[in-house]
């Protein structure tokens, strides 16, 4: 691909974004996917896979905060965390400023996203890959929810694409079944939802699914400037009642202490609470809770 080239993104087949590449750093076809990254000259450096924008060095930190300190937080001592997907490094940064955090494990099922990553989207990780309480293994995600021990973890953070291709299987019952198993007592989990203006059929089937395994089902919101068509939705499960409805002051008072509070971008425990009211189009995607939740 020659410099000043435009990359169209092929999520939708009617409507999308461009990029002018300013110099292509990589294009790889992995074992799963297409791997290209390049240099832009509005957004940084960018990552697409399969076509499809994953990551800007721009406004990766909205996706990242929002995926990762609301469920940290709404928990409040979470010491153990699985993070599934999520190869840039981004959600781990972002999971070990938590001084509550002893244990985050990080399982991406392509390594040639972490090297790439790292090699050329250096800042996004930062330091996390050599922080002592990080084990960052190259595998498949369901594979290892479905081996590991019950109770295992306190927080599931699902950082993957949309479910087409390799991202498929991690909205299946299955998953979500050794999800609940392997969770804590106080758990919860997290995924991406995708942009419910374009895609309500994820946020509603997802939800469903998540449903089956949860007593506690929701959703939240993130203004993602370059995922196009308005608020992307972070699915939001729960074993226990009322994480959504924490007040500003507990939310401020738990990121103090996790030592999380002044140093984002996004995420304030203002924009935390304000999340999860949603508006009509998107809340009505969600199932109606039973009597006895």
């Amino acid at each position: 691909m020659t410099t000043d080239a435009w990359v169209n993104e092929t999520l939708y087949p009617d409507w999308g974004q461009r990029f002018r590449i300013k110099r292509e750093l990589a294009h790889v076809q992995s074992e799963f996917q297409d791997i290209l990254v390049f240099e832009s000259y509005t957004h940084g450096r960018v990552m697409l896979l399969d076509g499809v924008v994953q990551i800007t060095e721009a406004d990766e930190f909205v996706y990242q905060e929002m995926l990762t300190h609301v469920p940290l937080l709404a928990h409040g001592n979470a010491r153990r965390v699985l993070i599934i997907g999520a190869g840039d490094g981004g959600v781990l940064r972002r999971v070990l400023m938590h001084a509550t955090v002893e244990r985050a494990v990080m399982v991406e099922i392509d390594g040639d996203v972490i090297r790439l990553a790292r090699e050329f989207l250096p800042k996004i990780g930062g330091d996390a890959w050599h922080d002592a309480r990080a084990e960052v293994i190259v595998g498949d995600g369901i594979d290892h929810v479905a081996k590991a021990a019950d109770a295992a973890f306190d927080a599931i953070i699902v950082d993957s694409t949309d479910p087409i291709g390799v991202g498929e299987v991690l909205f299946t019952d299955a998953f979500y079944g050794h999800a609940a198993r392997v969770l804590s007592t106080g758990g919860l989990i997290v995924n991406q939802c995708g942009v419910p203006f374009m895609q309500a059929d994820e946020l509603r089937e997802t939800s469903a699914r998540r449903a089956r395994f949860f007593p506690h089902v929701g959703a939240y919101v993130a203004a993602v400037p370059t995922y196009v068509g308005g608020f992307m939705t972070l699915g939001f499960a729960a074993k226990q009642p009322g994480l959504e409805l924490l007040s500003v002051e507990t939310i401020r008072a738990r990121a103090g202490a996790a030592g999380v509070l002044g140093r984002t971008e996004y995420w304030t425990p203002e924009i935390h609470a304000a999340a999860f009211h949603l508006p009509p189009y998107i809340s009505r995607e969600l199932p109606v809770p039973r009597p006895d939740k």
